[in-house]
């Protein structure tokens, strides 16, 4: 089957946008934004597109696109649109998937309901993005807590930013998870350059091993 992945991060704007970009160009997959808050500035699945030079019939629309800047659950309240959590779904498309989340796992995507809790009905492999600096032992530890409490598949953790091999060793260790490699902070990011980026610190082959 074709491999799936759900790519988070410990926050906002650490790169997650970028890895998905460099990941879905390495799998030839198609990816999928499910909400997607803002629409003045690129949206990230053009980033997508435009980084991993990604044929437009392989981006799938959002289900839900929302004008205001912030949080879904508020931008949704200020637009004036109703989202249905439980009605998130992805796409079956029998070809390799990659599927982008908004912010962190418990960003709110309506009042009652946050991203980890749709992962968790969704059940596909989670990959968290973290960034190597400080602080990121404690945000990263915290997430992985919040995707085992809801019995999610971690499939393992990307790290972005600039060395520091202790962190990501005890991450690793008291995390209990796979160490997927690191991502260089890219200060000026071409396709051409991603893609080596990419190829160099990472095994492209474990990802397409990964069943839906």
């Amino acid at each position: 089957m074709s491999p799936r992945f759900v790519i988070t991060g410990t926050d906002t704007g650490i790169g997650k946008t970028v890895f998905s970009a460099a990941l879905t160009d390495a799998l030839g997959a198609h990816y999928w934004k499910p909400v997607q808050s803002g629409l003045e500035e690129e949206m990230d699945s053009e980033t997508v597109q435009r980084l991993g030079e990604i044929p437009a019939e392989r981006i799938l629309p959002e289900a839900y696109r929302l004008r205001t800047p912030a949080s879904p659950h508020l931008a949704a309240r200020v637009d004036n649109v109703q989202i249905e959590a439980e009605a998130l779904t992805p796409p079956q498309i029998g070809a390799p998937l990659v599927i982008e989340g908004a912010g962190g796992l418990l960003v709110p995507l309506t009042e009652r309901v946050v991203f980890a809790d749709v992962f968790a009905r969704w059940q596909i492999p989670v990959i968290l993005c973290a960034r190597t600096g400080l602080g990121t032992i404690n945000h990263t530890l915290l997430s992985l807590e919040a995707l085992r409490t809801r019995s999610i598949p971690v499939f393992g953790v990307a790290f972005i930013g600039e060395p520091h091999e202790d962190t990501q060793a005890i991450i690793s260790e008291l995390g209990g998870v796979r160490s997927l490699g690191r991502l260089p902070k890219l200060t000026s990011v071409t396709p051409d350059m991603l893609r080596q980026r990419f190829r160099e610190n990472f095994d492209i082959d474990l990802f397409r091993k990964e069943p839906a």
